[in-house]
């Protein structure tokens, strides 16, 4: 069964409501849809997700393929990625997108390698040129390039995208779409490993993608201890901290505070920069902040040129005294 054009986005719906990126991959979907005239599709795997379909109709998926089973409940790596892997050679969609969360970074790989096609990882832009090819725009080479790949021969294209890239669209209560039922393949292999027990344990704190205010260091803090200012500034604040690439290479910060190409995509409503200088591998993860405000000794550095307010100075003796001005004010 051929679905001309279709482009399927993998719903991943576990921590729904903090976790958008289903619905932001819906969104560019359905932007990529006008173009190739297919539909846009959403494939949920699970139990009792009646209410995901939905959501997913709601945010502009036209059409859903369900598979509702007990045995589901729990995500399966390997069960998924061969459900998934089945049904795209059962309906031969154009395009499959899957979100760049941890699960989906490891089904991803496995479903374009069962499916013989190519995948392209952390997407952070996708276009359909002129003949109809879906151009994946990814960074490469550590993140010192921007590359657009295409997927000219094999079917189905691939892609996982990074949550943040996309703005979800709007719910809309009056959204019609159609809902496939699916059984459960029967002749679907066990998985090789049984999960036992699980428990969900919520973060602590917000992530750095959905943050009002971020505070964004760079090397030009001088060290990790001074760098590690930036978290009593944050918390004064109610802010949340990310990180250039050499600062989390040189594991001042966790890999989960990095913002740029390879990491993540803010937009907050303000962003103080830290001693950055500005390389395209970071700026190209701010251009949605709000207003900017850059602390460097460097006037001519990239950072400042983008910066709503440009202070030229000591990243660190700046950091040390706004936490001095706030603490008095909150003396006061």
């Amino acid at each position: 069964m051929k679905s001309a054009k279709d482009i399927w986005v993998f719903g991943d719906y576990r921590n729904y409501f903090q976790n958008r990126v289903t619905l932001q991959i819906l969104a560019r979907a359905v932007d990529l849809a006008t173009t190739t005239g297919g539909k846009v599709c959403a494939v949920v795997f699970g139990h009792n997700v009646n209410n995901y379909v939905a959501e997913y109709i709601a945010h502009g998926a036209q059409k859903v393929y369900v598979v509702d089973d007990e045995r589901l409940s729990l995500y399966s790596l390997e069960t998924y990625s061969r459900l998934l892997t089945r049904l795209a050679k059962e309906y031969k969609p154009e395009t499959i997108l899957v979100g760049a969360t941890r699960f989906g970074q490891e089904m991803a790989p496995r479903v374009a390698k069962q499916l013989g096609t190519g995948l392209t990882a952390d997407c952070i832009d996708l276009e359909i040129d002129k003949k109809g090819i879906l151009v994946q725009i990814a960074p490469s080479f550590g993140g010192n390039l921007i590359a657009k790949i295409i997927t000219p021969v094999q079917k189905p294209q691939m892609a996982t995208i990074r949550p943040g890239t996309f703005q979800e669209q709007p719910h809309d209560d009056n959204a019609i779409g159609e809902t496939i039922i699916l059984p459960l393949p029967k002749d679907l292999p066990e998985d090789r490993i049984r999960l036992i027990s699980s428990e969900y344990r919520p973060a602590k704190k917000q992530k750095i993608e959905d943050a009002d205010i971020v505070i964004c260091g760079g090397r030009g803090m001088g060290s990790k201890g001074k760098f590690k200012k930036l978290f009593d500034l944050a918390c004064l604040m109610n802010a949340e901290v990310g990180a250039t690439r050499p600062v989390v290479y040189s594991e001042w910060i966790s890999h989960e505070a990095l913002v740029g190409q390879a990491g993540k995509n803010i937009k907050p409503k303000i962003l103080m920069s830290f001693g950055i200088s500005g390389a395209i591998q970071h700026t190209a993860a701010l251009t949605d902040a709000d207003f900017i405000i850059a602390i460097n000794k460097n006037p001519n550095a990239t950072m400042m040129k983008m910066a709503d307010v440009a202070i030229v100075a000591d990243a660190n003796q700046v950091c040390l005294g706004i936490i001095k001005a706030l603490k008095e004010k909150i003396r006061d």
